[in-house]
This record gives structure tokens, C-alpha cells and sequence, in this order.
């Protein structure tokens, strides 16, 4: 897949190539303006583009759709996956949703079991900034699950649902270190590390994982830990020692999605199409 960034230097087969996956529903995530810069090289498709590049869906209730599915990842440069989505598309999404006349709520689709911390609290810190200017209101709602760094998006709105079958929470953080070093020597290999800085690359593969790499390691997780158990506490509005206490625990299955929303980590447990008529009905009643 070719970023926008890149149009310049594509042949005619590419332009095809960009034009079918317009079609298909994905574009390039950087910016809609950057696109219609460039439908001069389409061949004078810019009414195509403009038809088909659209960042969400809106109701007939005024509600902008975002979905946020799969692997979550700090920078994409496609949205519309089913498997993965980035913060800088949310970021764009959310942006043209907050701007946008004809939306008058957002609803955040969920259904992910998280991803990664780079770029997530940086968004988030945007995310809710953006939110309280824009006076919008926005609903999370779990298609079935929202984990970890799933979660943490799901807490920038004002209220979250989760259906039966889904689950919430993982709050917490893991690394993940391969010792190889038996593999290696099993096939016949051996490697050594020759170091500028007595640390440098610690807990690489090649080699066991030292005690001093494993504190490093642990300190990290257990820090960005703690800057994610005190937002959800900030955005839920709940005690930090609450949420510390749940150990990263996924809420999962009925009768613990309903512990979740006595923990306050939730509000509602409901399948998402009521889900979505419930925050429509609210638009309603808030206009009135």
C-alpha cells in the first residue's frame, strides 16, 4: 500500500491500484486534502475521490461511526481494517468528527484486545482535550471487546457499553523478552555481541536476559503502569487503588462485565445496536 506522500513517483497501473482500493473502501490516512491534491494524476478523478474518500459513516441520528478494530498500532497509513488501526487515523477521524456540522455525537466502535504504547497516551491526552472543546459527546461501545490499550481509547468517552459475551479492562502493561540462545545453538549458530556501552542492547535475543535488564524492563512496565491506571482513573472517575487492584484482570463473560460496571469500568452492559438507539435517544432528549 502507497501513501499519499508517495502518489508522485506512481505509474499508470499503480494509479489503478489506488483507485480499486478507493472502491474498496481504504484510503490513505494522512489527510483528505492531500488526495484531492493529488487527482490531477488520476486522470481527472477528483469526483471520485471526493465521493469516495470519507473518514466515518454518520447516522441518520447525526452519529459519526469510528471504528476501532483489531491490532492497534501508533502509525498506519490506511484505515477502513477490520484488523488494525492506528492512532493517527483515529486521531484524523476524530478531528474531522469533532469539526464536522453534521455530526452531533461520536460513537468509538470497539472491539480490540489493544496494541501498543507508542504514540497511545499522547493520543489520548489529544483525545480528550479535543473532546472538551468540541463539546461533542462520545459513546464507546464495545462490538464485543475492549482490552489493555483498547480500553484506554474506550475511557476518552463519556460513557461505555459492553454486550454479555465481551469483556473490558487488562489494565496493565507487558514486555515480552525471547531467550534464543538454545535455538541458536541448536542449529549451529552462535553470535556474540560486541558492545559500545556496557548496556547497550541489553535483553537482546542472542543472549539470556541479565538481572539488570530484567529491573529495567520491570521498572518501565511497572511506570507506564501507573500512567495508565491513573488515566482511567481520572477519565472513570474512580479510586486509582480501585483500578490498581483489578491486576490487569480482562473482565470477560457475563457475570464479569457486570463486575465491571460495579467497579465502574463500565456503565452498561448491552448488545451494541441498543447501544447505539440508547445514545441516539440521548442526542434527542439533549437537543430538546
Amino acid at each position: 500500500m502507497t501513501p499519499a506522500r508517495s502518489l508522485l513517483a506512481m505509474e499508470s497501473n499503480a494509479h489503478m491500484a489506488l483507485i480499486s482500493k478507493l472502491e474498496e473502501g481504504m484510503h490513505p490516512a494522512q489527510s483528505i486534502r492531500q488526495l484531492a491534491e493529488c487527482a490531477p494524476l488520476l486522470g481527472g478523478c477528483q469526483n471520485l475521490l471526493e465521493e469516495r474518500v470519507q473518514l466515518y459513516d454518520v447516522t441518520a441520528a447525526g452519529i459519526a461511526l469510528i471504528p476501532v478494530m483489531g491490532t492497534l498500532v501508533d502509525y498506519l497509513d490506511w484505515c477502513g481494517s477490520r484488523w488494525v488501526t492506528g492512532y493517527n487515523v483515529l486521531r484524523l477521524q476524530l478531528e474531522a468528527a469533532f469539526e464536522d456540522d453534521d455530526v452531533k455525537g461520536i460513537a468509538l466502535l470497539i472491539d480490540s484486545g489493544g496494541g501498543l504504547v507508542s504514540g497511545l497516551f499522547d493520543f489520548i491526552d489529544w483525545a480528550l482535550e479535543a473532546k472538551k472543546a468540541s463539546g461533542k459527546p462520545v459513546a464507546a461501545i464495545c462490538m464485543e471487546e475492549a482490552y489493555s490499550a483498547a480500553y484506554a481509547i474506550a475511557a476518552i468517552a463519556d460513557t461505555i457499553s459492553v454486550p454479555r459475551t465481551g469483556g473490558v479492562g487488562s489494565i496493565g502493561v507487558l514486555a515480552i523478552h525471547i531467550d534464543m540462545t538454545g535455538w541458536l545453538e541448536k542449529i549451529g549458530d552462535k553470535w556474540t555481541l560486541i558492545r559500545a556501552g556496557a548496556r547497550k542492547a541489553e535483553g537482546h535475543f542472542a543472549e539470556p536476559l541479565s538481572d539488570t535488564a530484567r529491573a529495567s524492563i520491570q521498572e518501565s512496565v511497572d511506570e507506564i503502569r501507573t500512567m495508565f491506571v491513573e488515566r482511567i482513573a481520572a477519565s472513570r472517575g474512580i479510586d486509582a487503588d480501585v483500578v490498581m487492584g483489578t491486576e490487569a484482570r480482562t473482565f470477560f463473560g457475563p457475570k464479569a462485565v457486570k463486575q465491571a460496571v460495579q467497579l465502574g469500568l463500565a456503565d452498561a452492559v448491552l448488545p451494541p445496536a441498543v447501544a447505539l438507539e440508547r445514545f441516539a435517544d440521548h442526542l434527542v432528549e439533549a437537543s430538546a
